[in-house]
Formats: C-alpha cells, sequence, structure tokens
C-alpha cells in the first residue's frame, strides 16, 4: 500500500519525533495512564498510528468499495446518501391497546420502522392466566395471547406500509404466524409483508436464558421459518442473529462479533443440512449488534464484522449470490451502559453510541430512551430517543459520505486487530466442536462471564470511570415519571384471554392444534399449522405447550 522507501522514511521521522519532541514532554507532564486499550480491553491502543500500522492492508482486498466485496465499507453503493438507516424505537406497552397507541404516536413523530417488544411470559410461551406468568404480565413488553392481541396492535396500521422487527425468539414461529394472520385479514399480499424476528435461539442458551426447546428442535423451528419465509414472505428477514445480548452480558466486542457470526455458521449449516439451498435462505439472514461507547472500536467492530461474514459465506458454504455474502444489520444502543444516577447523562451516551452505528454502517438503529434503566421509557424520552437519530441524519453531517473512517490509520489497524481476534475464536470454537457444542458445555458462556466479572472489578475499583457511578457524583430526588403496569391492567389481560377461550371455536382450536402436533412428530414444515392454529385463535400457550409435549425442554447441562 505504501512504497518501502516511504515508510522507512516515516519510521526514522518517528523516532526522531519521539527523541526531540515526544520524550521531553513524557518526562515532564507523563500521560494519564500508563498504558491504554480500548473499551473491553481487546486491543491495545497506541500512542499513536502511522502508515506503517496499515502496510499490509491491500486497499482492494481489504477495503474496498460499498457494494463491492469485501463490503468492509458498505453492503450498498450509496449507503446512506441515497437512503437513510431505518429509525425503529422499541416499543411494547403493557397491553395490545397501549402498544398500538405508542405505535401510531411513534409513526406520526417520524419513526420509519416499529420494533415490537414483548413481555416475558410470551417470550416463554406462557399466557398471560398461567401460574408462571403471574407478576409478569406486559411488564416489560406487550402481552400477547392470541391473535386478537395482535390485531388490537395493529388496528390501523396497515402491514404493507410499515416495516416491523419483533424481538422474539423461541416462540418467534408463533408471533411470525401471527403477523402473517393478520396481513392476510388485511388483504396484504404474503410478499410484501416487511420485518424482521429475531428468531436467535443460540444467544439464549448463551445470555438470556429464554429458551423453551432443546437446540436440536429449536434449530429444526428455524429452519422450517427459513423454508416458510423463503418461499412466502421473501422480503422479511428470518433471523435477526444478535451479539446485542451478547455483549450486554459483558462480552468484549470480539467475543460479540466472534460468537454472533459462530452462531450464524451455525444456522447456515443446520439449514443445508436440511436441504435448503443457502442462496435461497441467506439474503434473508440478518443481524443485530451493541453500540457501547468507545465510538471507534464500534465502528472497527461493524466493519471487520462485515468482512469477516462475506469470507465465511463464501469460504464455508460456497455462496456465489453476492446477497448471501452480504451482512447487513440492526443496532441498538447499550442498555447496559445507562445509568439510574443522573439519567440525562444517557442522553449522550445514547448520542456517541448511536454515532458509532451509523459511522459503521448500520441498516437500522434504534435509540434508547434515558430512563430505561428504571422502567419502560416514557413519551417524553421516546421522543428524545428518535430526535437523537434525527438530529444524526439532518444535522450532523455524518450520513453525507460513506465509511468515513475509512483510511484512518487507527480505525483501519483497529478493524484488522478485532478481525483477526475475533477469528482466532472462531478457531476455537471450531476446536471445540462448533457453537452448539461450545455452548453446551458452557465455554463460550464462561468467556463471556470472566470479561464481565473483570469489567465489574474494575468499575469497583475506580479503575474505569462510571460518570456518574463511581466519579462526579451528585445528590439527586428519586425519579416519579416512570412507566409502570398495575395489577389491574394485568388482571384485565388475564379476563381476555379467559373470555377468547369462552368465545371461540373450541372444535376448530383442537383441530388445529391435532394437526400441529402431527406436523411436530412427523417432518413436515410446522409453519401452515402454526398459523391455522393462529387463525382458529389457539393461544400463544396452547400452542406453545404442544410442542413443549413433542419437542421436550431444554434443561441446561442435561
Amino acid at each position: 500500500m505504501f512504497d518501502p522507501d516511504d515508510l522507512e522514511a516515516i519510521r526514522e521521522g518517528k523516532r526522531e519525533w519521539e527523541e526531540e519532541t515526544l520524550s521531553p514532554t513524557l518526562d515532564r507532564f507523563g500521560e494519564r495512564k500508563e498504558a491504554f486499550d480500548t473499551d473491553t480491553g481487546g486491543q491495545e491502543v497506541k500512542r499513536l498510528y502511522t502508515p506503517e500500522d496499515v502496510s499490509d492492508i491491500d486497499y482492494e482486498e481489504d477495503v474496498g468499495f460499498p457494494g463491492e466485496e469485501p463490503y468492509t465499507r458498505g453492503v450498498y453503493p450509496t449507503m446512506h446518501r441515497g437512503r437513510l438507516w431505518t429509525m425503529r424505537q422499541y416499543a411494547g406497552m403493557g397491553t395490545a391497546a397501549e402498544t398500538n397507541e405508542r405505535f401510531q404516536y411513534l409513526i406520526d413523530q417520524g419513526s420509519s420502522g416499529l420494533s415490537m417488544a414483548f413481555d416475558l411470559p410470551t417470550q416463554m410461551g406462557y399466557d398471560s392466566d398461567a401460574a408462571m406468568a403471574a407478576g409478569e404480565v406486559g411488564k416489560s413488553g406487550v402481552a400477547i395471547d392470541s391473535l386478537a392481541d395482535f390485531e388490537r396492535v395493529f388496528d390501523d396500521i396497515p402491514l404493507d406500509e410499515v416495516s416491523t422487527s419483533m424481538t422474539i425468539n423461541a416462540p418467534a414461529a408463533v408471533l411470525l404466524a401471527m403477523y402473517v394472520a393478520v396481513g392476510d385479514r388485511q388483504g396484504v399480499d404474503r410478499t410484501e409483508l416487511r420485518g424482521t424476528i429475531q428468531n436467535d435461539i443460540m444467544k439464549e442458551y448463551i445470555a438470556r436464558n429464554l429458551y423453551i426447546y432443546p437446540p436440536e428442535e429449536s434449530m429444526r423451528l428455524i429452519t422450517d421459518i427459513f423454508a416458510f419465509c423463503a418461499e412466502e414472505t421473501p422480503k422479511f428477514n428470518t433471523i435477526s442473529i444478535s451479539g446485542y445480548h451478547i455483549r450486554e452480558a459483558g462480552s468484549t466486542a470480539a467475543q460479540e462479533i466472534a460468537f454472533t457470526l459462530g452462531d450464524g455458521i451455525e444456522y447456515v449449516q443446520a439449514a443445508v443440512d436440511a436441504g435448503l439451498d443457502v442462496d435461497e435462505f441467506a439474503p434473508q439472514l440478518s443481524f443485530f449488534f451493541n453500540a457501547h461507547n468507545n465510538i471507534l472500536e464500534e465502528v472497527a467492530k461493524f466493519r471487520a464484522a462485515r468482512r469477516m461474514w462475506a469470507k465465511i459465506m463464501e469460504d464455508r458454504f460456497g455462496a456465489e449470490n453476492p446477497k448471501s455474502k452480504q451482512l447487513k444489520f440492526h443496532t441498538q444502543t447499550a442498555g447496559s451502559t445507562l445509568t439510574a444516577q443522573q439519567i440525562e447523562n444517557n442522553v449522550v451516551r445514547v448520542g456517541y453510541q448511536a454515532l458509532a452505528a451509523v459511522l459503521g454502517g448500520t441498516q437500522s438503529l434504534h435509540t434508547n430512551g434515558k430512563d430505561e434503566a428504571l422502567s419502560l421509557p416514557t413519551e417524553d424520552s421516546v421522543r428524545t430517543a428518535l430526535r437523537t437519530q434525527q438530529i444524526l441524519a439532518h444535522e450532523s453531517g455524518a450520513a453525507d459520505t460513506i465509511d468515513p473512517l475509512a483510511g484512518s490509520y487507527y480505525v483501519e489497524s483497529l478493524t484488522d486487530g478485532i478481525e483477526e481476534e475475533a477469528f482466532e475464536i472462531l478457531d476455537e470454537v471450531d476446536r471445540r466442536g462448533g457453537m452448539l457444542d461450545a455452548v453446551k458445555s458452557q465455554w463460550v458462556q464462561r468467556q463471556i462471564q470472566d470479561t464481565a466479572f473483570e469489567r465489574q472489578r474494575e468499575i469497583e475499583e475506580g479503575e474505569r470511570v462510571i460518570v456518574g457511578v463511581n466519579e462526579f457524583e451528585v445528590e439527586e430526588e428519586a425519579h416519579v415519571d416512570l412507566e409502570e403496569v398495575s395489577e389491574e391492567e394485568e388482571q384485565a389481560q388475564i379476563d381476555r384471554v379467559e373470555e377468547l377461550r369462552d368465545e371461540r371455536d373450541a372444535e376448530a382450536v383442537d383441530e388445529a392444534l391435532a394437526s400441529l402436533r402431527d406436523a411436530c412428530r412427523g417432518d413436515a414444515n410446522v409453519m401452515p399449522h402454526i398459523i391455522s392454529a393462529v387463525k382458529a385463535y389457539a393461544t400463544v400457550g396452547e400452542i406453545s405447550n404442544v410442542m413443549r409435549e413433542e419437542f421436550g425442554e431444554y434443561k441446561p447441562g442435561q
């Protein structure tokens, strides 16, 4: 990339600078710390970067042009100059009616995509009146028991005009079936449905523990969804392979992309083993990453992830369709960095994290509300979070040129370093039999836990400054403007699901569930049977229980 004579001159110039200019200053004043690392400690940050640090980079092979392999600079030729990222705001209020109201508000405020949060019972495949649901109905998102709830959520929201992302995993097939059913009721052609289901069960085993079925049976559901959507809903992303929660659990940036791409490898291999053509389903895969505080490390992480996925899809799976090699991703700002102390500071954190996502070339973005360390976000904080994206898009200039940090000696060196470290982690995963075996043995979980423990130690011992928490503290009054779900609202949701069971066609429900049971016992694709059950108003819990009985439930270590 650089002429050897030029590099030697730069080396000599750096030596002279160190001796004549830097050394006297260091002797007199020193530096703030003995050593500097990236935010997660994965890479040493040198004092100065020069062309020598990127001398091994081949521009065409390693950096390239937007919309062309290796996609380091972006998956589309014009990136944000042609179309801004989709501005999604995560929302799911206790009841379906409240969620519809929040969605309508976000659309009115200029949000270009919906992002749906579900309460814990829904995420675990339980109805609101189940014993396991007590006290959790509507608390972390909207309670969905049946198609009737879904119809309320999307009342007066035409599904051919919006893109909807659903953060749902173990029961993803059921919630996707409801979305398809609502589209059918609205008269929307299935080929026009747009959105994403998270559907990433591997990261549940790794980081969140919201799983239901054993890994092999979960993989069967995922590959059934791949096949169904490739045929019926080609504009719908069948999975959002998530590093977000891996990072929230405490991983480094390199671990985040290594384990996420490792999960992606596992899903692609499972689909190929099931007889699917990689170039038929791979273009519908999408990813979901975290945007943390260290702006330059995060930009380098996103660039490295794109380049790695292109190599993986070509080298491991022989993908030929360029779209199969394009890593398209959604980003959410880091919830784990939000503090309950001085919550106004969270607006600043979110702004910097959003900037990192945009500079890194994200396809869609969710910005957290400042009060999410305390509760569901209020309407005011959601509006501020959305305005953060709009200011970034229309006032900052960050979206006016493609990959603006390309060519930075530091960013290019950091991109290479994160990629190298992530591939080393993937090599170790391969030695352990792949991600599924590495997760079953708890190896992946231990790597993340060790990193999280060290980070917490640094905070508690004051080695890592968290503004407003262990430095720059002030006395504050308690916050009172918080969103809460009352016991009366929980009881009303329970009453609705009980009324539904009394009013629906019980015989039609039984027939639909029996058909689903037969499909689970055989090798038929379960999606059409789940859609039939949903349209008969079988509940999330009833459908999930059929699969619990046929597939079993996962118990770690067994």
